[in-house]
């Protein structure tokens, strides 16, 4: 079992960078590949970011490639996302999830388990 909290989300302009971090409980969280989603009203849930459970291989939605990193550390059973140059069109629900033996989900349905998500606005 995996609990996940996130945090760091907020309003912030156009270009400017936020940083998410997810919390995870319990003792196997280094095993899990994890994952951001982010889902805008009316939308359905898109995929943001993978990365593997030992943090090597990462893997991103065309829409933030270049402009944000995940990254994880397994110490502090944390998963982050850094975001930077955001735009108006990246204002969504953030959410992470963990996928066991996934090391390249990129579609909701192969997460195991879902954080309840931090709301990141973007004004213009």
């Amino acid at each position: 079992q995996v609990q996940l909290v996130e945090s760091g989300g907020g309003l912030v302009q156009a270009g400017g960078s936020l940083r998410l971090s997810c919390a995870a409980s319990g003792r196997t969280f280094s095993r899990y590949d994890m994952g951001w989603f982010r889902q805008a009203p009316g939308k359905e849930r898109e995929f943001v970011a993978c990365i593997d459970w030992r943090g090597v291989n990462t893997y991103y939605g065309d829409s933030v490639k270049g402009r944000f990193t995940i990254s994880r550390d397994n110490a502090k059973n944390t998963v982050y996302l850094q975001m930077n140059s955001l735009k108006p069109e990246d204002t969504a629900v953030y959410y992470c999830a963990a996928a066991f033996l996934k090391p390249r989900a990129t579609s909701p349905d192969e997460y195991d388990y879902w954080g309840q998500g931090t709301q990141v606005t973007v004004s213009s």
